[in-house]
């Protein structure tokens, strides 16, 4: 006799145009390798507006990234986790394939179709279906966390102390590692170090963090908002410079004294990556963390690139979630990592809102609180 399949509330996407609507669905109960838990909280990152809109996206489908919350069923291959182990989501990988067994999940063979697919990557199966049993796409990431309860696997979950506020750490999946580990994973920056971080967003402020952490000299903070600007400076920027300097590539290379070692681009803007690069010293390098549009080109002066300057993307901060973030879990209990002051609560009823305020640079992470029950214990 086959499980019954769980009923849950989840934001749908219909179709691009339209608001996500919160609806009863149904989930696939957890099979052999799967997870069950019952979200806490999500964080709202760009990738979930981007692939809303995506014209090749899947729909209808639950999308939502940044998954916290608590363990309430296992399949019978899972060894790692037990019914009530609090945890949170990252992004997926196949774990098997040579970057995956190398460390570097992120650059997983698989990392399109295991996260954007809209279903499972063993047989292409999808686990979420309408109260009428038609199918919506889900596995977002392998996760979905933009619903009551979600399925993940022991690639992607991991756990986290029940004495931690489940409801600020699901960021840490995805947006804050990215921007944290291209700091400390991916540029190394070492101490005494300069860098420019264009973007003050939950991504560049979490590099900016790092880069404070890793005892860079100089640190540059880029932005066209001036609340962002000012929050970048509290949280470890050396200076700020608005990105509608007329001037900007000029100000930026005065300000580091030549050229600058490492700059992020967190926007995806051509046009910005390409100051990026201008930017560098010989033997300087760029890394680009913020996606753009298929086909988007970049023009970079070759006699320039000559020498020794790297440009480099970056996804997920080069990190293996499971070992960076409980890293930077523990720098923030030492008060040195204080992502929480990036975070900014809304009811799960008001996910299009949180939507629309990480567009509009109204919020700089939004979360949405799915679980209004839950208390930390």
């Amino acid at each position: 006799m086959a499980a019954q399949w769980i009923n849950i509330r989840a934001a749908v996407v219909r179709d691009a145009a339209s608001p996500l609507f919160i609806e009863d669905l149904q989930l696939e109960p957890p099979r052999a390798h799967e997870i069950l838990v019952k979200v806490v909280a999500s964080g709202v990152c760009h990738t979930d507006d981007f692939y809303k809109s995506y014209p090749a996206a899947p729909r209808p489908i639950v999308l939502g990234h940044e998954g916290a919350g608590i363990v309430v069923g296992v399949g019978s291959n899972v060894t790692k986790f037990s019914e009530g182990d609090h945890v949170i989501m990252s992004f997926a990988s196949c774990g098997s394939c040579n970057n995956c067994l190398r460390g570097v999940p992120g650059y997983c063979s698989h990392h399109w179709t295991v996260n954007f697919g809209g279903k499972r990557l063993d047989d292409q199966s999808i686990s979420h279906r309408s109260q009428s049993g038609s199918p919506v796409f889900g596995s977002f990431f392998r996760q979905s966390s933009f619903a009551t309860h979600l399925l993940c696997t022991e690639h992607n979950c991991i756990k986290v102390g029940k004495e931690l506020d489940l409801r600020i750490l699901g960021p840490l999946g995805c947006g804050i590692q990215t921007g944290a580990g291209a700091v400390l994973n991916s540029l190394k920056c070492p101490a005494g170090s300069k860098i420019v971080v264009f973007g003050s967003g939950g991504v560049g402020l979490s590099a900016i963090m790092a880069a404070r952490l890793a005892g860079c000299a100089t640190i540059i903070a880029v932005d066209l908002v001036e609340s962002r600007l000012k929050l970048a400076l509290e949280l470890g920027a050396t200076h700020v410079v608005n990105g509608r300097d007329k001037n900007l590539k000029d100000t930026l290379i005065e300000l580091t004294e030549g050229g600058t070692e490492f700059a992020l681009d967190t926007t995806g803007n051509k046009h910005v990556l390409r100051t990026a690069f201008e930017i560098l010293r010989a033997g300087g390098v760029a890394g680009l963390i913020g996606g753009s549009a298929e086909g988007t080109l970049v023009e970079l002066d070759m006699s320039v690139l000559l020498q020794g300057r790297t440009v480099r993307g970056i996804i997920q901060g080069d990190s293996v979630p499971q070992f960076f973030i409980p890293r930077l879990i523990q720098l923030w209990e030492q008060g040195r990592f204080p992502f929480d002051r990036l975070v900014k609560f809304y009811p799960f009823e008001e996910i299009n809102q949180a939507f629309e305020d990480s567009k509009n640079g109204t919020a700089i992470k939004p979360v949405v609180l799915i679980d209004q029950t839950y208390k930390q214990d």
